[in-house]
């Protein structure tokens, strides 16, 4: 019998509507978080230079959200999957959900919440304490020390490894994103031909997007929940 964890490689790509389940607002709904808040009042590099109060007050209060939020069904599936198959997630998402259900693999293209990084050097990341930056917190160079997220109009660091992942994919998963916007929406476009798509997200889609992709109409982890059954299928 063939060892599929070694030659089955899963690609997970989640957005905004895996994390949706477990109390997170995402970004596009109608009663989306961005409805509160202008985006370039508190997600840009001018905001930060602009009002760097506001920012810090905007993060806060969405990282307390995150810790205060718990893995739903769909994560802990993910998770479940990795007993069998090599899963690797890229995810949109900059709350640490996956990880606190068990996932080990995961690339966080946008940055994630529970991370603070100096604003003169990229390199310079740490884990925020207390559960909040605050104005004087500095890096070991002197600088601020701001949200370890990629901002609207920022350059995105981690999106050549997302490209190399996918080129890798056996099987591509997409869980809970819109597919429109771009850089991160192209990333599909790397998987191999040959790769069996899926796509787990209640929405209505354009043909064009879903060329060569199957849709499993549903929720994350009720999505999630199916395409868990159809892969252990092949450990039969």
């Amino acid at each position: 019998m063939i060892d599929l964890k070694s030659h089955k490689k899963i690609i997970v790509f989640t957005g905004a509507g895996m994390s949706a389940e477990s109390g997170l607002k995402t970004f596009r709904d109608s009663n989306g978080l961005w409805e509160e808040y202008r985006i370039e009042d508190v997600a840009t590099p001018e905001a930060w230079q602009k009002n760097k109060p506001q920012v810090l007050k905007f993060y806060n209060a969405r990282l307390k959200q995150v810790i205060e939020a718990k893995p739903n069904k769909g994560h802990l599936i993910l998770a479940e999957l990795q007993k069998h198959f090599d899963v690797q997630i890229i995810t949109q998402n900059i709350d640490d959900l996956h990880e606190r259900a068990g996932s080990e693999k995961v690339l966080h293209l946008h940055g994630i919440i529970t991370k603070m990084r100096s604003s003169v050097d990229d390199e310079l990341i740490y884990p925020i304490k207390n559960k909040e930056i605050k104005l004087g917190d500095l890096c070991e160079k002197g600088s601020q020390l701001r949200p370890h997220i990629v901002w609207f109009g920022e350059m995105v660091p981690e999106m050549d490894n997302a490209v190399k992942l996918i080129s890798q994919a056996d099987i591509l998963i997409v869980v809970g994103t819109s597919l429109v916007v771009y850089p991160a929406a192209g990333l599909i476009n790397y998987a191999p031909k040959n790769a069996a798509k899926f796509l787990v997200d209640p929405g209505n889609f354009d043909a064009s997007v879903l060329h060569g992709i199957e849709q499993i109409k549903k929720t994350a982890s009720e999505g999630l929940k199916d395409m868990e059954e159809k892969l252990l299928k092949l450990l039969h």
